[in-house]
């Protein structure tokens, strides 16, 4: 939880200006509500976007699930390290996501189940209550714009990218998935450059694999 102490203020942040922009379209309940069941800020303000937009839920629905297509190779890298049986490893898998996945991770293409989990508990903590203060004082608030919130969005995945582009080829994958989503967010609809982008990660899979055999192989496994 320590890991993802650092993080609570911006989620937090995040949170609230969620909650001020869903409320007026979703009322009080359902952005908090969603909060907790998704947990997913990009997924819900690719929903909220459909929604403010005139669209219907069904389509706001899709709009959050592609954004959340990303979670897949997240899943496929994460899956290995994860402990019990399968339902036990499902439940542990919620634990995933962008901020923890890049806290967990390990210069050696392995992950660390404890890290994932406790930096996502304080970080859904943090996310659920922005969400909440978001609701209840959006009149106070004002717009999220103004008050410079939809800068910390950018600003928190620039320090994940950061983070996580260490050394030559994590920093090409970085680079590559950037270029991919630049030539793409043009012409293709919302959400489609983030999903082409995460293509970017197989270019780890050769790493990855080889973490997983020398982990199979060890006294400890």
């Amino acid at each position: 939880m320590r890991e993802g102490l650092p993080l609570v203020l911006p989620t937090f942040a995040l949170g609230v200006s969620f909650g001020v922009l869903a409320q007026p379209v979703m009322g009080s309940v359902a952005p908090v509500a969603m909060s907790i069941l998704v947990f997913s800020g990009a997924a819900q303000f690719a929903a909220l976007t459909v929604l403010a937009a005139g669209g219907g839920v069904a389509t706001a629905i899709a709009a959050g699930m592609l954004m959340n297509l990303r979670w897949l190779p997240m899943g496929f890298a994460v899956g290995p390290f994860l402990t019990g049986s399968p339902l036990r490893r499902v439940a542990q898998s919620m634990a995933i996501v962008d901020a923890s996945f890049a806290l967990s991770s390990r210069v050696d293409g392995t992950y660390d189940r404890g890290v994932l989990i406790g930096a996502s508990t304080a970080q859904g903590a943090a996310w659920v209550a922005g969400t909440l203060a978001g609701v209840l004082g959006g009149g106070f608030l004002g717009d999220p714009q103004a008050l410079g919130l939809d800068a910390i969005f950018v600003a928190f995945y620039a320090a994940l990218l950061a983070g996580e582009a260490r050394g030559r080829k994590p920093a090409l994958a970085a680079a590559l998935g950037a270029g991919i989503a630049l030539a793409l967010m043009p012409v293709a609809p919302a959400g489609v450059p983030v999903l082409a982008a995460s293509l970017a990660a197989l270019t780890g899979l050769p790493a990855a694999g080889a973490a997983r055999r020398a982990r199979a192989g060890s006294p400890a496994s």
